[in-house]
């Protein structure tokens, strides 16, 4: 069908939300009061070529209801608009960001977090391998579907410092990491250079599973590396002022 217009996503939306059928008097007053100027003949063609486009099912006098595809299209452009919104968050924060400011933490974490895969390579129990290993199994499914990891990427540092047992280093890490934001915003920015954050875990995660501190050290440093290169990146990119 090509691009999907203002006017008939929010028809999905619409009758998304509904139990049942709509009839096309409904659906334009609905549209009006959304903003669409739109007639009740222009609703019923619209309707009439997202029909033949298997976005919407005809039930006769009872009106539309949207289809299985009308239903993936909806997911796909909702999908759409949560990263469009997403990256202006982050655009927004990282204006107010100095690139010192941000290199400043990761050289931090890159002091305590080898240390940190280290001791997780000795010390992980089983249950925290497997732990670690469901958390990229997710990491890398999102990935794939192009949707956001941060969460992901929170939790399996989070286990690693866990795996690790050592309640100082611990906390330092979880002053340094600055929260929530300070993953999304990193992942933004690789996103913007072409990272692969998830290929980098998977390297840091077979070393704590070989129970090889040296190699486990060796990854972490590597992945930290490749985040501060990547904010080094981005900011050349962006002509961003620090």
């Amino acid at each position: 069908m090509g691009e999907i217009k203002k006017h008939e996503a929010e028809i999905l939306k619409i009758l998304s939300a509904e139990n049942g059928p709509l009839g096309s008097g409904q659906l334009c007053r609905l549209l009006v009061q959304r903003g669409f100027n739109l007639s009740e003949a222009t609703v019923g063609r619209i309707l009439s070529d997202m029909d033949r486009h298997d976005l919407t099912v005809k039930y006769g006098y009872r009106g539309r209801s949207i289809s299985a595809h009308g239903k993936e299209v909806l997911e796909s452009i909702e999908k759409a608009s949560r990263l469009n919104l997403s990256g202006s968050h982050f655009i927004s924060i990282l204006d107010s960001q100095r690139q010192e400011d941000l290199i400043d933490m990761l050289v931090a974490r890159r002091a305590i977090e080898r240390e940190l895969a280290a001791l997780a390579a000795v010390k992980a129990t089983e249950a925290e391998i497997g732990l670690l290993e469901a958390i990229l199994h997710e990491q890398e499914r999102l990935a794939t579907r192009n949707e956001m990891t941060a969460e992901q990427d929170i939790k399996f540092h989070h286990m690693i410092a866990t795996a690790a047992k050592n309640k100082v280093l611990t906390a330092a890490l979880n002053l340094i990491r600055q929260g929530r934001q300070m993953s999304g915003i990193l992942e933004y920015i690789r996103k913007e250079v072409k990272g692969t954050i998830a290929v980098e875990h998977a390297r840091i995660l077979r070393a704590i599973i070989n129970r090889d501190p040296v190699a486990a050290d060796r990854a972490m440093v590597e992945h930290i590396e490749s985040l501060i290169s990547d904010v080094e990146k981005y900011w050349r990119q962006t002509h961003l002022e620090t």
